[in-house]
């Protein structure tokens, strides 16, 4: 699944300006609504990181883990789809947490005027003036991590870390680290609820 991910980055160059819209440079109006358009995707892909702590087997990894990578990137992003092979798109959606591979926005960015500085700063990961940059970052990231080497951490937008995670939970061999994986994901949604609910 890690070299499937990256092939679905080729092309993504990150040099290459997109024309969409900065979403933190020129936020969008938010209201009320937006906000809780966001705290409803954070709070399914809460659900989506606890199913896949809670799974007894691969199977269930493999479901859990692509529906919390499908709720981050949307149909507009790098990698969705029927992850697993299972036959069915789980955590299926119409747009993505975060901005697609042309700059199409989610609800963290129709939100993110509203929500407040942590949602920028934790959620977006500052600037997706150039989207296919900011995925093409993670696709490298994933592909240079090993056990030895966890890459993540430079990535500034915890979501796109979960999708780190869930990619590597997809191509997993064994239970013991595929929860591993989830547990690291757990920290990673955590810190993105709370700056909608509790920035600080």
């Amino acid at each position: 699944m890690i070299s499937a991910f990256a092939f679905l980055m080729i092309g993504c160059g990150s040099g290459q300006g997109t024309g969409a819209a900065d979403p933190v440079a020129t936020p969008l109006s938010s209201n009320s609504a937006d906000q809780r358009a966001l705290e409803h995707r954070l709070s399914e892909i809460d659900d989506a990181v606890s199913r896949w702590q809670a799974a007894v087997d691969l199977v269930a990894v493999g479901a859990a883990a692509e529906a919390a990578r499908n709720l981050v990137v949307g149909p507009d992003g790098p990698g969705y789809g029927d992850a697993d092979g299972d036959g069915t798109v789980t955590g299926a959606n119409a747009v993505g947490l975060l901005p697609g591979l042309a700059g199409q926005h989610g609800p963290a960015t129709e939100a993110a005027g509203a929500a407040g500085a942590c949602v920028v700063r934790d959620v977006l990961g500052w600037s997706w003036g150039d989207p296919s940059a900011r995925w093409a970052i993670l696709a490298d990231a994933i592909a240079a991590w090993s056990p030895a080497s966890n890459t993540f951490p430079s990535l500034p937008s915890h979501p796109q870390r979960i999708v780190g995670w869930a990619t590597l939970a997809l191509g997993a061999d064994d239970l013991p680290t595929a929860l591993e994986f989830g547990g690291h994901a757990r920290l990673h949604i955590d810190i993105a609820s709370r700056a909608v609910t509790d920035c600080g």
